[in-house]
């Protein structure tokens, strides 16, 4: 648990919680930006049930600038602050809690970066505004990629879903974003990926193999300039990542939105610019490596 009292020129601290915890990314980037920033801060990680969460919250002191989170707490700690930002509201889940110092203590603010992350993952494959996107999932992740396709101009987008029941908050989240999904079946979604711009897979990676399977079948040209964006990052390469770029569309690696999301959370905690370059050195050696 984090300790409660607060000595004169204590370390900033900030670190990233969630269970398990053990593959995180998170210190990696985080340390990274400090180090590019000069700053003396501390970052690290905490094995944190969703039963421990509102103690560990509880106890946070002055010392504390921000916390990044992970499943399963992300839902859960929209409970546990004093504030949520607009865009995680409509999503209904933050991944970020800013420690703010306000005149009778501190201020705990939930906001959501994936949407952030997404936005500029997509934008670095080229596509800045689009009209036609689908989502991959049902789950969180894809609540967050609804947000952000409807960022950049799709407002009708499609989901694909192995089960419709599964996927009511990501409705419930729609209405509020004033979005219209369609939903439809893995069945089906070839189709609909052939005529997208923008592209946001969720699933695990051996869940995209039957749709990589399909578009490497189907043997037809994607949409010109037509860009998708995996969110998983292990394996580095998925199966419809690879199919994708192989029927001639750009393939964004899901590392692309965890530096953005990552840098934004940086920006956040810090006030300070992101040095985007030192973290992605950082975040390209670490997946190398591994």
């Amino acid at each position: 648990m984090p300790p409660t009292s607060v000595g004169s020129g204590a370390i900033r601290r900030a670190g990233v919680l969630g269970h398990p915890i053990e593959h995180s990314l998170s210190p990696l980037l985080h340390r990274a930006a400090y180090e590019a920033l000069g700053l003396d801060w501390e970052y690290d990680a905490h094995d944190v049930t969703e039963e421990q969460l509102p103690a560990f919250i509880s106890a946070l002191d002055g010392r504390w600038s921000g916390l990044s989170l992970t499943m399963p707490l992300k839902i859960a700690a929209t409970q546990l602050v004093d504030f949520v930002e607009p865009m995680a509201k409509l999503v209904g889940a933050i991944n970020t809690v800013l420690v703010q110092p306000v005149a009778d203590g501190r201020q705990l603010v939930g906001a959501n970066t994936d949407v952030h992350g997404i936005v500029a993952a997509l934008r670095e494959g080229g596509v800045e505004r689009a009209d036609a996107g689908v989502v991959v999932g049902g789950g969180a992740t894809a609540t967050s990629a609804l947000a952000a396709l409807g960022r950049i101009g799709v407002t009708r987008p499609i989901v694909v879903v192995r089960s419709r029941a599964r996927a009511g908050a990501l409705m419930r989240a729609a209405t509020k974003m004033g979005v219209e999904p369609r939903f439809v079946s893995f069945e089906d979604a070839p189709s609909y990926l052939e005529r997208a711009v923008a592209v946001v897979s969720t699933v695990p990676a051996d869940a995209g193999e039957g749709l990589a399977h399909a578009l490497a079948e189907a043997g037809r040209p994607l949409h010109d300039g037509a860009v998708l964006l995996d969110a998983v990052y292990s394996p580095l390469d998925t199966p419809l990542g690879i199919a994708w770029e192989q029927a001639g569309g750009t393939f964004v690696r899901g590392t692309r939105m965890l530096l953005h999301q990552a840098g934004e959370q940086v920006r956040l905690m810090t006030g300070r610019e992101a040095p985007l370059d030192a973290m992605g050195s950082a975040l390209d050696g670490a997946v190398h490596r591994g």
